[in-house]
């Protein structure tokens, strides 16, 4: 700002006095906002559902002796020995439905807000006053 005295008062009946302000002003504003983020997530799953296993065994054994006689016209005599065996078995193993699953997933994201203003003004004023018998007091501006 300045200020300018254009006035003088030298004592005499006519008396100037000029008062004149002029100026300028400069405002300004900056703002910025700026934003990150992320995430991330992973997950999994697995499963096996059925494991089977079965054996079975069967066992028969039998032994016998016969004997027969005869006495008759003719002697008959028979004599037998027999064995019996028998044997089964049976074994099965079963595996069923092995699966799995697996999922990941990531996100990204920014933000950037920027607002700049300019304020600029002027002015300039001034107050005049004329003195004497009739004196007046008047205002000046641009």
């Amino acid at each position: 700002m300045s200020d300018i005295d254009t006035g003088s008062y030298d004592g005499g009946g006519d008396v100037d006095y000029g008062h004149f302000e002029t100026g300028q002003e400069h405002a300004g504003l900056d703002q910025l906002h700026q934003a990150h983020g992320s995430e991330s997530d992973y997950g999994n799953q697995y499963g096996v559902y059925e494991n089977d296993h079965h054996a079975d065994t069967s066992t028969d054994f039998s032994q016998g002796h016969h004997t027969e006689f005869d006495q008759g016209p003719a002697v008959h005599y028979e004599s037998d020995d027999y064995t019996n065996y028998s044997h089964d078995g049976s074994v099965d193993d079963h595996v069923f439905a092995a699966e799995g699953s697996e999922h990941a997933h990531q996100a990204e994201f920014g933000e950037l807000d920027a607002l700049q203003q300019r304020f600029d003004s002027a002015f300039a004023e001034g107050t005049e006053l004329h003195g004497g018998e009739g004196g007046h007091l008047g205002v000046a501006s641009s």
